[in-house]
């Protein structure tokens, strides 16, 4: 099918863009003021596609100074074959942070690239077991008042997305209050889900004492109660938190031994995963598998445009997470960038690829020199 198409990978750019958050925003372990968007874009047979992840744009610089030599040549069809040839060239460099995120960036890309080059999108490229996934709103920061915390999680629940997140742990002792007020705005559990993130901020003890007093206001999801470094820790808690509540981790994975790691320990009731950091789609999918293997849901963390085709191709995944960060600058830089309808995600079939269009001159404002 794909001998008339001149398959090689002919050309890799890449940009970063810094974004200015709308707000302030901070979590139980760190604050930010602007988010970072490293973009791929590769060529072949006339054919320029995108793909990206949110990192330092050190990562970019790592793109242009290496990945780039290691994938131009390669045969577009194979992405298989250009992700083990990115891993292999950068063991020296280490796997986790910056590095995995550069290859996530270019094994997007080159997805996407397959994808157009065949004039199909990526979902169908993958094979799809459902034609759209579930989100949960995702905000919700511990530097937003209550006003605005109120404001943008009632907000997402009166536009139909049945669940909701928000940030806790920056200052433990407000985080009850936080919760009430969160469930004040979003009403009873019977109409929406109530998820807590305390981004590994509290103790084990600090963690249980919260799980006990979040459970009044039917708080169903706690993510990283403590490190997700501290395997051990989370068990502890996932065995004790209240009945209906889930433990969740695994943001922070690079690669497939991190996953199995935590999945042996029996650390969570939901794998957490992100295509943007563990090394693109191609280790994404991996991730799926080991899910699979143990009967445990996966959940996407973030990059909804992103995640949105692979999610709709494994049959693990419970839902994504629709990131305010993250869904504002997609639209802001992307024609294509996917809007919820009745609180999922569904891929348009009818565009190539992912089916974004980088909005380069809306883009250019933004560009970090590298």
């Amino acid at each position: 099918m794909t001998r008339g198409i001149d398959a090689r990978i002919e050309k890799l750019d890449v940009a970063a863009y810094a974004i200015p958050t709308d707000f302030p925003e901070a979590d139980g372990t760190l604050a930010w003021n602007s988010t970072t968007m490293v973009v791929a874009e590769a060529t072949a047979g006339g054919v320029r596609s995108i793909g990206y992840s949110y990192a330092d744009s050190a990562t970019a610089r790592l793109i242009r100074d290496l990945l780039a030599s290691i994938v131009i040549g390669r045969d577009a069809m194979d992405v298989p074959a250009s992700w083990e040839a990115m891993v292999h060239a950068i063991r020296n460099l280490g796997r986790p942070g910056i590095v995995s995120m550069a290859i996530a960036a270019v094994d997007s890309a080159l997805w996407d690239l397959k994808a157009r080059l065949l004039d199909i999108s990526l979902v169908t490229l993958l094979g799809a077991v459902r034609e759209s996934v579930p989100i949960y709103g995702s905000g919700g920061f511990t530097s937003y008042p209550i006003a605005r915390l109120q404001e943008q999680l009632g907000g997402w629940i009166a536009a139909g997305i049945p669940r909701v997140k928000m940030k806790i742990g920056s200052h433990p002792s407000d985080d009850i209050d936080r919760v009430r007020a969160a469930r004040d705005a979003i009403g009873p559990v019977s109409q929406a889900a109530l998820f807590v993130d305390a981004n590994g901020a509290y103790s084990r003890k600090q963690a249980l004492a919260q799980a006990e007093a979040f459970a009044a206001y039917d708080v169903t999801w706690f993510e990283e109660p403590v490190s997700s470094d501290d395997l051990e820790g989370l068990r502890v808690i996932r065995d004790r938190a209240p009945n209906g509540m889930e433990i969740a981790a695994g943001e922070y994975g690079y690669d497939l031994w991190y996953f199995r790691r935590m999945l042996d320990a029996g650390a969570v009731d939901v794998l957490q995963a992100d295509a943007s950091r563990c090394a693109g789609i191609s280790n994404f999918l991996r991730v799926g598998a080991l899910c699979d293997a143990r009967s445990l849901a996966l959940s996407a963390h973030t990059a909804p445009s992103l995640h949105a085709h692979p999610c709709c191709a494994l049959a693990s995944v419970r839902h994504l997470e629709y990131f305010h960060d993250h869904e504002r600058i997609e639209h802001m830089l992307f024609d294509g960038a996917l809007a919820p309808i009745g609180g999922a995600l569904r891929p348009d079939r009818a565009r190539p690829g992912f089916g974004l269009e980088l909005k380069q001159q809306d883009a250019e404002r933004w560009r970090v020199p590298l």
